[in-house]
């Protein structure tokens, strides 16, 4: 018989090694990772809203669940529904009594309701103020309310008889009496009372980040996380985050080298190129400017971002980070890559130089031609894409989600709103908007528009799993849930859709999974 599981409770911290603030992509691909501890995972979210509604992992076997934001997708929530399943402690005192891996109950009508009585739960963690009490509903048949007694950074719900609540009794009284049963559930939360937290708790701003070290590194390094990534157009990012100082990205200028100072090593390297998909190219770019100022999913770029899906595979190599992979010339000189930070929810292709991509027309940057400070024998950072871990979509929780900003400089309050959370029918609008007389022609002005179908599901796809995920995470329950989900309205065939510099990988429910900058 396998040994029951032993959490510890953090009270505004955490359970355990789940703490608040932990990014959904890290929890997730822990709990997973130990599949006889956590065998059954259940994943909830709405389809049609993934990046407004929370995201909640259930574990039933386990008896707690966990609720993340749907922005950010951090931990803001956990609660623990049933005291038959863990054993719970709280300075080392423990929550229920366990005798043989069961519950000891004093009065076995109660056994389905087996967590601590008031009494322990005052013996543990003291006095606190009075509570909340929720009276049944108007169509409830039952005679049941709920008491929450809150504790700075954890709640306790009693049922409660509501017949026996009066306003006028003391929670010390009502809990201790008969009327009151042992405690139903409890939720650790980053507040000084579930009172004051609960309307808030998902919208303002997350708890101090606590997130473990990236599985893909040796746990003597974990970089800084990467909060939000700005697009500033003419081929430059910032890149904000939690506690260091923000740094840029110039695509054509920044090398391996900037790389790996600001962002570490990166998780794998991907040798590989899909050019399935280049006959729809015109040719290559060259150190000419483009008359061309639109950009449909059919350019160049096209040969290779999805080939950033991959993860472990004989072309990826995890924490390879020698000096021959980061830039060490070959005999058939450097290999084309992409560097995967799974951990940041980005992947970096590394090409030779090429001509950056023109700046907003209502940005106030000039435009000017890169400054070359490299042969073209050197590879510096093409592209970057930035993985939203969509729940739903194909490649979900393969990168951890990296919120980014489109900065126009548009002065109209109306555009400013370019963002990872906003609807692609929204971005498509501004982003028309702000293009609008700068083609050379009615057809390019079209091709902004228009959308090129990529299946993530067949074999032939550019975004298959043989071709582009070798084998990550490909069991047959995973094969199972992913074709499920291909139902749903944020699954199955995305869409591509360019504007000069950027192509957006866009789910039936209109939330971006990938940005591509270029």
């Amino acid at each position: 018989m396998q040994k029951m599981l032993t959490l510890q409770v953090y009270p505004g911290k955490g359970l355990g090694f789940l703490t608040l603030g932990s990014s959904l992509h890290d929890v997730l691909t822990r709990l997973k990772s130990q599949p006889q501890t956590y065998p059954n995972i259940d994943i909830s979210y709405s389809p049609r809203r993934p990046l407004e509604a929370p995201v909640v992992l259930t574990l039933p076997m386990n008896g707690f669940r966990l609720r993340f934001d749907g922005p950010e997708q951090r931990l803001r929530l956990i609660e623990i529904v049933d005291f038959r399943k863990t054993s719970l402690t709280y300075k080392n005192v423990d929550f229920v009594k366990l005798s043989d891996g069961q519950p000891v109950v004093a009065d076995p009508s109660r056994s389905q309701a087996s967590g601590p009585g008031f009494r322990h739960v005052y013996n543990m963690m003291g006095p606190t103020f009075p509570g909340e009490y929720v009276p049944p509903g108007t169509r409830s048949a039952s005679d049941i309310g709920l008491y929450i007694l809150s504790y700075p950074g954890i709640a306790f719900t009693f049922p409660l008889q509501n017949s026996a609540w009066s306003p006028n009794k003391d929670h010390v009284s009502l809990l201790s009496s008969s009327a009151a049963q042992v405690v139903k559930s409890f939720a650790i939360f980053d507040g000084p009372s579930w009172q004051a937290t609960r309307q808030s708790l998902f919208e303002r701003d997350g708890p101090g980040i606590q997130s473990p070290t990236s599985p893909y590194r040796s746990k003597d390094y974990r970089a800084d996380e990467v909060k939000v990534v700005r697009i500033l157009g003419n081929g430059k990012l910032e890149v904000i985050r939690r506690s260091s100082p923000p740094f840029h990205i110039k695509l054509s200028e920044t090398t391996a080298q900037d790389l790996v100072t600001e962002l570490g090593p990166p998780d794998a390297i991907y040798r590989k190129n899909d050019r399935r998909l280049s006959i729809h190219r015109s040719g290559r770019p060259s150190s000419k400017q483009r008359q061309n100022l639109s950009s449909s999913p059919d350019e160049d770029l096209t040969d290779t971002d999805k080939s950033s899906m991959s993860t472990t595979t004989d072309e990826s190599d995890i924490g390879d980070d020698s000096p021959g992979t980061l830039g060490e010339k070959r005999d058939d000189g450097f290999v084309e890559c992409f560097y995967n930070y799974f951990y940041h929810g980005l992947d970096i292709f590394m090409s030779y130089p090429t001509t950056s991509s023109p700046p907003f027309p209502t940005s106030a940057i000039a435009k000017a031609e890169h400054q070359r400070i490299h042969g073209p024998d050197y590879l510096v950072a093409t592209k970057v894409l930035l993985h939203g871990n969509v729940p739903g979509s194909y490649p979900f929780n393969r990168y951890r989600r990296v919120r980014w900003e489109i900065d126009s400089g548009d002065p109209e309050p109306e555009q400013r709103n370019l963002d990872s959370e906003s609807s692609f029918t929204a971005l498509s609008e501004s982003l028309q908007r702000i293009w609008e007389g700068q083609c050379g022609s009615e057809s390019e002005e079209l091709s902004l528009r228009k959308g090129m179908v990529l299946n993530r599901g067949w074999g032939d796809s550019p975004g298959s799993s043989c071709e582009l995920l070798g084998g990550w995470e490909e069991s047959a329950d995973t094969q199972r849930k992913e074709n499920n989900a291909m139902e749903g309205p944020g699954s199955g065939n995305t869409e591509l859709f360019g504007f000069p510099g950027l192509i957006f990988e866009v789910l039936r429910n209109k939330a971006v999974s990938c940005l591509t900058v270029y």
